[in-house]
């Protein structure tokens, strides 16, 4: 009877250090099971980068192409046929405004010059004479008209001679750079042969053309950037003539600016890349354009407030190759995530690296 209850007492015993055993194990587990989700949370914090908001100069470029053309260009040809008796241009020189350039053969000319002169003052000395005769009531007065109407007409061939003489000399109608001959002397020309370009080539021409949605833009003297190929120096120029309509083909606006080229490296023909600044805002929030995110609305960025990532909607405006401009929905100083947009939610705990911007 004693020996059962000693048996008893023993598995009573065991049962209650198993037990004791259990909770306390659980007890551990759970507290290490607490640790280490705690450790998890903390430890899940996204790496991100991100930018601080500041304001900063923006101007806002439209980048175009066009060509440089010559201020002044023509193509040199005569007026009336004729021999060639002289040549007095350099082929690329650089000649002044009423420069002689080429004579053309005139004797035919001004003998017939020489014989309207003699007939005209022969006229003349008949003139005088009848207005005297008229004064004394010698002749009528339809007598002295006829008289008077012989002396006009050939005051009037003489005027025209003189016109066709001044045909054979051709003369520079502006200062610039004549270029390369096509005649010779002693060679007959004709008005439909050419005889050389002449180009003013300072200042220069900038020729190009802007889409129509640009158009309230673009002002007189707005000042343009552009370079050509083969040369890595950037020129300025400012608009200075505005086509007053829009073309309805290339809905596009034409326009053409003013450039010094003194030292006449820019040649007319050439391929023009253009800078065009639009308009320019002080105080402009930037952002790089990878820290902007379409959604179904509009456009949100995730900003990093309190350690946590939280989502902004904003409004954007003009976009550069690497920033865009930010009308509303961000504030200086806020940190701007740039990285890590299809991992982020909001309240997401982030590791902010902040870069330089």
């Amino acid at each position: 009877m004693k020996k059962r209850y000693i048996i008893y007492l023993i598995l009573a015993i065991g049962l209650g250090y198993l037990v004791y055993h259990r909770i306390t194990e659980n007890k551990k587990l759970d507290a290490g099971g607490a640790g280490k989700g705690s450790k998890g949370k903390g430890g899940s914090a996204l790496n991100v980068d991100g930018i601080i908001v500041k304001s900063s100069n923006f101007s806002s470029n439209l980048e175009i192409t066009g060509s440089i053309e010559a201020n002044e260009s023509i193509t040199l040809r005569s007026e009336v046929s004729g021999l060639v008796t002289g040549i007095f241009f350099k082929e690329g020189s650089n000649v002044s405004k009423g420069a002689l350039l080429v004579k053309i053969n005139d004797r035919d000319i001004q003998a017939q010059l020489k014989e309207a002169i003699t007939k005209e003052n022969l006229s003349a000395s008949n003139e005088n004479r009848a207005k005297q005769l008229l004064q004394k009531g010698a002749i009528s007065q339809e007598e002295y008209d006829t008289s008077l109407a012989e002396l006009q007409t050939l005051k009037s061939q003489v005027q025209l001679i003189r016109a066709q003489l001044a045909k054979t000399t051709i003369i520079a109608p502006f200062s610039g750079k004549v270029g390369l001959r096509s005649i010779s002397v002693g060679e007959y020309l004709t008005p439909n042969a050419t005889i050389a370009n002449l180009l003013s080539t300072n200042p220069i021409k900038i020729s190009f053309s802007v889409p129509e949605k640009y158009v309230s833009q673009i002002k007189h003297n707005s000042s343009i950037s552009f370079n050509v190929d083969g040369s890595n120096k950037t020129y300025k120029g400012n608009i200075f003539a505005i086509e007053p309509g829009i073309n309805q083909q290339t809905r596009t606006l034409q326009l053409k600016a003013l450039a010094e080229n003194a030292s006449g490296e820019l040649l007319p023909g050439s391929f023009a890349k253009i800078k065009l600044a639009l308009t320019t805002i002080n105080d402009a929030l930037l952002i790089p354009t990878e820290a902007v995110i379409p959604v179904l609305k509009g456009k949100v960025v995730y900003i990093s407030k309190n350690g946590k990532a939280q989502q902004v909607p904003i409004e954007t405006g003009t976009r550069t190759a690497e920033k865009i401009l930010i009308l509303s929905g961000l504030s200086i100083g806020d940190t701007v995530l740039t990285t890590g947009a299809m991992a982020l939610k909001p309240e997401a705990e982030v590791k902010v690296k902040i870069a330089k911007n």
